[in-house]
């Protein structure tokens, strides 16, 4: 996505996480589970409880799919390659959107320095351009843009020793393998 003629790495990040989150919250549950083990905030939101919720997928409408605790079934692990000994939080894929989009939000116990160091390899293998920055304020965050209009970015946050990354990806649909 741009916004003034620049990639804009937080809108990227948050879209690739709402689209996730989004249509995972879309697919239906059975009765009594609806939480997933999560608990309300004083807010009357829900938070994650500690313990993982089952991995289930969804398909909405639009041809897009979102699974939690899982990678999407047809997930393009060639343009995103799921980092050794990380645990995947959601991840969603649409090919069927023009530009395709991909999103992966994962955990692993490595510094968040390590995370982007993978990341930017294996983006950089398939021909993706590092944008100049390498943070948004007190968050990693790189981008990086393949010809004129494929973009991928990377969030890292850090904390206790655990890295949560997201990964967003708007690519034309027959770049995804």
């Amino acid at each position: 996505m741009k916004l003034f003629g620049k990639p804009q790495p937080v809108i990227l990040a948050l879209l690739a996480t709402g689209v996730a989150l989004t249509i995972s919250a879309c697919g239906s549950s059975p009765a009594g589970t609806a939480s997933q083990g999560a608990a309300p905030t004083s807010s009357g939101t829900s938070a994650a409880s500690a313990s993982p919720a089952p991995a289930t997928a969804t398909k909405a409408p639009s041809g897009a799919s979102a699974a939690v605790n899982s990678l999407v079934p047809g997930f393009p692990q060639q343009l995103i390659p799921l980092m050794p000994n990380a645990a995947v939080e959601s991840s969603s894929f649409d090919k069927t959107s023009s530009p395709a989009s991909v999103a992966l939000v994962g955990t692993i116990a490595s510094p968040s320095d390590a995370v982007v160091a993978f990341y930017t390899s294996a983006l950089t293998a398939q021909g993706f351009k590092e944008l100049p920055g390498s943070t948004v304020g007190s968050i990693k965050s790189k981008d990086f843009l393949r010809g004129d209009n494929e973009t991928v970015n990377i969030s890292v946050v850090e904390a206790a020793g655990k890295s949560t990354f997201t990964i967003g990806a708007n690519v034309a649909a027959g770049s995804i393998k």
